[in-house]
C-alpha cells in the first residue's frame, strides 16, 4: 500500500459508490450499462491494489520478494468477462430500443405491461 491518502483502495471505493449511484438514480439503459462498467473497473482496481507491494519484483529469476501473478491473471479474466457482459447488455438495449423506442426502464416496463 502507498503512504498517501489517495491510494488505489480509496479511489476504487469512490468509483464503486459512483457506479452504485448511477444504478440507483438513473433510469436510462445506457447509463445503467455504463454504471456496471464503472463498478467493474472499481472492483478490478481494488483487487489489484490489495495485492500491491512496491518492493516486489516480477516472478522472473531469483527475486527475494516476488509479486503473485495469480490476482493479475484473474483480473484479466474479469476484464474479458466484463467486456462480454457489456456487449450483451448493449445488444439487448438495441433490441429494446428498436422494439419500444425508448431508453427509459420505467417507460419500457409500462409499455410491456400494456402489451400483455
Amino acid at each position: 500500500m502507498t503512504s498517501g491518502f489517495l491510494d488505489g483502495s480509496i479511489i476504487a471505493i469512490a468509483l464503486f459508490g459512483i457506479g452504485i449511484y448511477g444504478l440507483l438514480a438513473r433510469r436510462n439503459i445506457i447509463k445503467t450499462v455504463m454504471s456496471f462498467g464503472i463498478i467493474q473497473a472499481a472492483l478490478i482496481l481494488f483487487f489489484l491494489n490489495i495485492n500491491y507491494d512496491a518492493a516486489a519484483e516480477p516472478p522472473i529469476g531469483d527475486a527475494v520478494l516476488m509479486t503473485d501473478p495469480f490476482p493479475q491473471a484473474l483480473m484479466i479474466t474479469a476484464i474479458v468477462i466484463g467486456v462480454a457482459v457489456t456487449a450483451v447488455g448493449l445488444t439487448m438495449f438495441i433490441s429494446l430500443y428498436h422494439h419500444y423506442g425508448s431508453t427509459n426502464w420505467s417507460k419500457i416496463v409500462r409499455m410491456r405491461k400494456e402489451e400483455d
